[in-house]
């Protein structure tokens, strides 16, 4: 079912619709439908556009710099990329595993990544939509309209995501591309004006992020057949898990499910992901397609973040985030919940989650004192994974004896979910618009199953051989006076 509606036969007699750019999400993308005369979709891709190159340029830069040169990646989750390469390189300084105050203040910062990410995403991009509906008055759709309609909701999202920003500063020195973890450790403690000022906010924190989860149930409740059923498909899941099966999105072990829930790998360790994953490539698009080595392409695709999250794990070692797991789960009736929608209420009980995690760090006496640093015998590769807010996320390098990355290989959140958005994509269009005359609200559709995966498209957009390359030297009255190409 999966790709069913990839590539058409004979796509020149089709007609051609475009979203672009696809909105509310971090970096660009587009979809192109092909419909035939009698309004059928025959073909449905997501195409991210813009390719960076980061797994080249960084290669040749010493080891050292990376944590903070990948953060310019993503605006949204610069945390995650400056956490999962400082991981990674802890194995080239021999600092495995680093202190335990390292450890606690990476975490604290993680944490406030995944609260301020998850605010930002469901508040300011996706709740539009469904407080509002998918066919509402495109002007409505945004931050603005929420805050008029609902202006206790709006506020209360701003603020999650101002708190969990306030946490990142605290830790990494900046709320944007910071220089908190280093490898072997991190550069700086957890200041007590700090802790106190962040722990004075906490509690109420904790319950605008219940007060979150309730919003979500009711939407889910109030509407079941659309929330069950809006793009539905089957996958296999996958994420980070703790060695005692515990959720945990800063460390852990890799865990895979089969589309009905049973468990195909467990306890994989992070340094062995390269032995089961592997990594397709399509002509339409920039972002690679990663598998499970022993399902195949076609059968091994699977999705990450928080709706696999949530479901992989065998508890959440918070009280309030696990007992809305455990209602969650039972939502299902004893089988795995599949609907993209249902990543909404999951993204608010990790948010919960990182909020109660955040108020028993502040607690915790190492972040304010004792070593920030580890060494030990020095290596020449190493893996760093972590659960970004958007799902799971691979760095791993290759350095020489001059310091000098020699390798760079990133999967990135949004390229796991790469082929299960566009299988949601090919859902949507298949039972909302095939048949239909196209309006605006019909193809927000489309955009709303693409959102609900949260998708950072900047941070996805690698590629494997060349890029086709042409540079033109224009006079000032714009006539072409030279060029070169590079196919």
């Amino acid at each position: 079912m999966s790709h069913e509606l990839e590539t058409a036969n004979n796509r020149e007699h089709l007609n051609k619709v475009v979203i672009d750019p696809v909105s509310r999400v971090e970096g660009h993308g587009r979809v192109t439908l092909l419909i035939d005369d009698d309004d059928q979709v025959r073909e449905a891709r997501l195409h991210i556009v813009e390719f960076r190159g980061f797994e080249v340029f960084i290669q040749g830069r010493p080891y050292w710099e990376v944590p903070v040169m990948v953060q310019r990646l993503c605006g949204i989750c610069p945390v995650s990329h400056h956490l999962a390469a400082a991981k990674a390189l802890d194995h080239v300084v021999g600092a495995v595993p680093p202190t335990r105050t390292a450890v606690q203040l990476r975490r604290l910062m993680h944490y406030g990544q995944i609260l301020q990410s998850h605010a930002l995403h469901f508040f300011h991009l996706s709740s539009p939509d469904m407080l509002f509906g998918f066919d509402a008055e495109a002007g409505r759709r945004n931050i603005v309209g929420v805050a008029e309609a609902y202006p206790d909701v709006a506020r209360q999202g701003v603020l999650l995501r101002k708190f969990g920003q306030q946490v990142i500063q605290a830790t990494a020195g900046k709320r944007i591309h910071g220089t908190g973890a280093v490898p072997g450790g991190m550069n700086r403690h957890l200041a007590i004006a700090d802790r106190d000022a962040l722990r004075a906010q906490v509690d109420e924190r904790i319950e605008w992020s219940r007060a979150a989860v309730a919003l979500v149930k009711r939407l889910h409740r109030a509407d079941p057949a659309l929330y069950d059923g809006f793009g539905r498909f089957e996958s296999g899941m996958a994420s980070l898990v703790g060695t005692d099966g515990a959720m945990d999105l800063y460390d852990g072990v890799l865990r895979f499910r089969d589309e009905h829930g049973a468990i195909l790998l467990d306890q994989v360790p992070d340094q062995d992901y390269h032995k089961i994953l592997r990594e397709d490539v399509k002509p339409w698009s920039y972002m690679k397609f990663p598998y499970l080595a022993e399902r195949g392409a076609e059968r091994g695709w699977y999705k990450v973040g928080p709706l696999a999250r949530v479901q992989n794990c065998d508890f959440i070692p918070t009280p309030l985030a696990e007992a809305e797991r455990r209602e969650f789960i039972d939502y299902g009736a004893g089988a795995p919940i599949h609907a993209p929608l249902a990543y909404h209420w999951a993204r608010m009980i990790e948010m919960l989650h990182a909020a109660e995690v955040i108020r028993d760090l502040l607690d915790d006496p190492d972040c304010v004192d004792g070593p920030l640093m580890q060494d030990g015998v020095r290596g020449r590769e190493g893996v760093g994974i972590i659960e970004a807010p958007r799902g799971t996320l691979i760095h791993h390098y290759q350095v020489g004896d001059d310091d000098l990355i020699t390798m760079c290989n990133l999967i990135v959140s949004t390229t796991h979910n790469n082929q299960a958005m566009n299988t949601a994509v090919r859902e949507v269009a298949r039972h909302y618009l095939s048949g239909h005359t196209l309006t605006e609200g019909l193809l927000n559709h489309i955009e709303v199953a693409i959102r609900a995966f949260d998708p950072c498209l900047s941070c996805a957009t690698h590629a494997l051989g060349q890029m086709p390359l042409l540079v033109e030297l224009l006079d000032a009255r714009g006539a072409v006076l030279d060029s070169r190409v590079r196919d």
